[in-house]
């Protein structure tokens, strides 16, 4: 991996300590809607954490916990981003991502999948090592979704101009 460039993201709001400390002690960088794809293209193999608000999703917060561990799990094979709280939503909508927390995981600046919720340790060990083997994608939509209406027996038929 490349040494980290990091960045210092203005007007950060107080953090949660199991959040900051990915950072500030474990490597973890702040990335951004407008810094994400760079910090993947020069990190190679990266995870990305959206958290979530601790409030509403107090799970991310045991996943930051959690995300040491699985760093220790995988030694030197990802790097780790952390996306502050009032940039999250940016992020996963390019992402496709619409579940609180969410681990993605990019390549080379692309996206490759993405791991939603708190898991148990062994799905955790089990999805990690299948998201670093995968190639990569494109990200899912979050958009309206596609939905049949009932047919009508009563509606005129539609006619084919070609038999």
């Amino acid at each position: 991996m490349n040494t980290p460039t990091h960045y210092t993201l203005p007007d950060l709001p107080e953090v949660h300590p199991l959040i900051e400390r990915l950072v500030s002690q474990l490597g973890a960088e702040w990335v951004d809607e407008t810094r994400i794809v760079e910090w993947s293209a020069r990190s190679g193999e990266g995870v990305v954490l959206l958290a979530g608000d601790p409030v509403r999703f107090p799970e991310g917060l045991d996943v930051a916990a959690v995300l040491p561990e699985i760093m220790r799990s995988f030694p030197n094979r990802f790097a780790v981003a952390v996306v502050p709280r009032q940039h999250e939503e940016a992020v996963a909508k390019m992402y496709g991502s619409n579940r609180w927390p969410t681990l993605l995981f990019l390549r080379g600046g692309h996206y490759v999948t993405r791991i939603a919720g708190m898991q148990d340790w062994d799905v955790y060990l089990q999805a990690v090592e299948a998201a670093l083997g995968m190639p990569v994608s494109r990200p899912p939509t979050v958009g309206v979704p596609v939905v049949s209406l009932p047919v009508n027996p009563n509606a005129p038929k539609a006619h084919n101009a070609h038999p």
